[in-house]
């Protein structure tokens, strides 16, 4: 677990270096806000496509494969980033990171291949951590490198870093991590036979609330991601470091609850209502955030958001890993991250229009209000995972008799 947990740390970190720039970029090469989130937006629907893919291609042939693919695109595109002087070569590399991304799923099958259904949440929370760790220290790295000043920031710098991160991710997978799915197990004849993403939504009503709750709440989030670059170099004239910075505040919040509130408060609260604070919690820091009239004022908006992202991302995955067997857990949460690459590829396409239209602060009131909608998803999904579990006992009670 901890060479994983090493290896998802270095290669978010990576990742969330460019978090803060590419708006930066974009806006450096002319483009709008109404073409600068669908930059965002084209990152995850190139994920989209291919993640359930990397989930299936793990569960085939092995998670270490896959991660190590996945990192060596990753590093492409990002050589590719360094190189872009147009809006259209920012599109192009953006597709290619998305497309390579199956770092994300392979790992998270990972991680529940090598736990327990007891301290499932508890290992998913930890990949949750290190992600956040990536999140939270890479763009303040990347805004400390490019700058502060758009005018004359450096963009190449902070890429060419980030594809040198993605190669040592890749020789710490070869050199400490080993594989995770036994060749018997990777060979093993399937149960069944290997079903499409809409059947086993179809098959799992359990696992559709949760892909469609995440869905919501994932919506929310990514507007905030698409659209905060920009609320606060239009609103407040700050550049990448400040942005980079204010990152930095909500992802320490987000990792301390991974790390330790999960921890604490699945065994008192359980998995759903966990998820259900969360829910709660994104909402009225994306309100506080919309209504905060001062840049100190965002603060307490990004501590709520940060304690939000952090009890409901481990408590999804979990609930979703329980729909899941040894041999398709990789199928599995590809499927569930479709809900968020969904959501990712929607919001920055929505959110750019909406900020050009009705002002600064409408993409968080909408993100606010669609997360709400998330609540009764989960409800959803909780009745009937109870209902699932009253009708397996009353099968046991009568196979018994």
């Amino acid at each position: 677990m901890r060479a994983l947990f090493l290896v998802c740390v270095i290669d978010v970190l990576g990742f969330g270096i460019l978090i803060p720039l590419i708006p930066f970029m974009a806006a450096q090469f002319g483009a709008s806000p109404a073409v600068i989130t669908p930059i965002m937006g084209i990152y995850s629907l190139s994920q989209l496509l291919a993640a359930p893919l990397w989930g299936a291609l793990s569960d085939r042939y092995g998670r270490r494969p896959i991660l190590i693919t996945s990192m060596a695109g990753a590093c492409a595109s990002y050589l590719l980033l360094a190189a872009t002087s147009s809006v259209p070569m920012l599109f192009v590399s953006r597709a290619l990171a998305g497309f390579m991304a199956g770092n994300i799923s392979a790992a998270m099958a990972y991680a529940s291949d090598i736990s327990s259904n007891a301290n499932r949440a508890r290992s998913l929370g930890m990949v949750g951590a290190a992600i956040g760790i990536g999140f939270m220290l890479g763009p303040a790295i990347g805004g400390a490198l490019a700058g502060e000043q758009l005018q004359n920031a450096n963009f190449v710098r902070p890429a060419l870093v980030s594809a040198a991160l993605s190669i040592v991710a890749m020789l710490v997978v070869v050199f400490l991590l080993p594989e995770s799915r036994s060749a018997d197990q990777r060979n093993a004849p399937q149960p069944g036979p290997r079903l499409s993403r809409l059947a086993l939504l179809r098959q799992r009503p359990v696992l559709r609330w949760l892909m469609f709750g995440t869905l919501l709440v994932t919506f929310s989030q990514s507007t905030l991601d698409s659209t905060f670059a920009i609320w606060a170099m239009n609103r407040y004239h700050v550049g990448p470091r400040s942005v980079g910075l204010a990152i930095l505040a909500l992802a320490i919040v987000a990792i301390g609850m991974q790390t330790f509130g999960v921890r604490r408060l699945v065994p008192r609260l359980g998995e759903y209502r966990l998820a259900w604070l969360g829910i709660a919690c994104w909402v009225c820091g994306m309100c506080a955030i919309a209504a905060s009239s001062s840049l100190v004022l965002v603060l307490p908006g990004l501590i709520l958001c940060g304690l939000g992202a952090g009890a409901f991302t481990p408590s999804g995955a979990a609930l979703a890993s329980h729909e899941a067997q040894p041999h398709n857990r990789g199928a599995i949460l590809g499927t569930y991250q479709v809900g968020t690459s969904l959501a990712r590829v929607v919001a920055p396409f929505v959110s750019g229009t909406i900020f050009q239209r009705f002002g600064p602060g409408a993409p968080f009131l909408l993100g606010g209000l669609v997360t709400m909608q998330a609540a009764w998803c989960m409800l959803a999904a909780h009745r009937r995972h109870r209902a699932r579990a009253w009708t397996d006992a009353a099968s046991a009670e009568d196979s018994q008799s």
